[in-house]
């Protein structure tokens, strides 16, 4: 065992984070965490922070305790019980693969990692970190926080985000990884990179690594990663389209940016005006509107781009619609999974009372 693995073991036996999925022990694998709620916690923390996911995880698990109940739910029930968390495409992927489990593994999560990653939603990173942590397999994996802290403690020159920087990020991971201890050695890691060596401000005094970490005295210099191009932005004109306490909403397609959710009928437009909006929504959904007064304003950045939503009130002249569109009492509006966006919108519009 290498001096690196043996400090941050050590560091791990007095620091280790109380986690909901660590605490869930499955009784197929013998004390080991259940690989269900590792699963589950490792696609919900994918570019989220563990403070956001607790209570995202601790609602799932209540809804969906086991593979088989996820594997029967409906997308809309799941798509309902995420919403918030972003980046639906996850939650989609990992009922499809609720679904593949239950039918060709007998409702057990496969414990080979050619077989995870065969799985919707399971990449090289999370395959590893549920064969670690939940199956006390000998691989090592490599999320933000362990990138950041083999790129300082080594001082790592090429770009994290590039490929040759990735595998030789990963090779460090393989290289000090202790045989028997690769679940605690990874999530001892991602504590530290979470409480410690922080991306910003790192706590280096505190840290076992101190004496060993090559970037010091200027650990901010690591990881070093690509220029970012400029992050776009978009305008879009939403219409709330009411009658008599009921409001039509439109069903997004299934596949891409959040898909199978619920919106209010809208259209990336070039200027915020009634006529824009008017000749926007005919175009895209074959309705007739006139809008009536402005609402409400929305701002949001997703990971590629920022957006500015305007909604606007507006009463419905002629209707052919697409089919994707339904009728819904504003009092069951929190029936409907939403984006953020979208959400806001919603609440605002209720607390119009119109």
């Amino acid at each position: 065992m290498s001096e690196f693995s043996t400090r941050i073991l050590d560091w791990y036996e007095k620091n280790a984070r109380v986690l909901p999925w660590r605490l869930s022990v499955g009784r197929e694998t013998r004390g080991q965490p259940d690989s269900y709620a590792v699963w589950v916690s490792e696609i919900m923390l994918q570019q989220t922070r563990v403070e956001t996911v607790i209570p995202y995880f601790e609602r799932w698990m209540h809804q969906f305790p086991d593979v088989g109940t996820l594997a029967g739910a409906s997308e809309q029930s799941v798509l309902s019980v995420w919403e918030g968390l972003g980046y639906y495409s996850r939650a989609r992927n990992l009922h499809r693969a609720a679904q593949r489990v239950a039918a060709e593994f007998d409702g057990r999560l496969p414990q080979e990692i050619p077989q995870l990653r065969k799985l919707p939603g399971i990449g090289r990173y999370t395959a590893a970190a549920i064969a670690s942590i939940a199956f006390g397999q000998d691989v090592a994996t490599l999320d933000g926080n362990l990138r950041r802290v083999f790129s300082r403690v080594f001082d790592v020159a090429t770009p994290a985000d590039t490929p040759a920087g990735e595998e030789i990020l990963w090779a460090l991971a393989q290289k000090h990884l202790p045989a028997g201890r690769a679940g605690d050695y990874n999530q001892a890691l991602m504590d530290l990179g979470a409480a410690i060596c922080l991306p910003r401000k790192p706590l280096c005094l505190l840290c076992p690594l101190v004496d060993l970490c090559k970037s010091r005295p200027a650990p901010e210099n690591r990881p070093v990663l690509k220029p970012k191009a400029k992050v776009p932005h978009r305008f879009k004109l939403a219409a709330v389209i009411l009658q008599e306490k009921i409001v039509l909403l439109a069903l997004r397609p299934a596949k891409g940016l959040l898909g199978g959710l619920w919106e209010f009928p809208s259209a990336e437009v070039d200027t915020d005006s009634p006529a824009a909006l008017a000749a926007a929504i005919e175009a895209e959904y074959r309705l007739k509107v006139s809008p009536v007064a402005h609402l409400t304003e929305v701002r949001h950045a997703y990971t590629h781009f920022t957006l500015t939503e305007s909604a606007w009130r507006c009463e419905l002249l002629e209707e052919a619609g697409k089919e994707s569109c339904r009728w819904v009492e504003m009092d069951q509006l929190a029936n409907y999974p939403m984006g953020k966006v979208d959400r806001m919108i919603a609440v605002f519009t209720r607390q119009l009372n119109l």
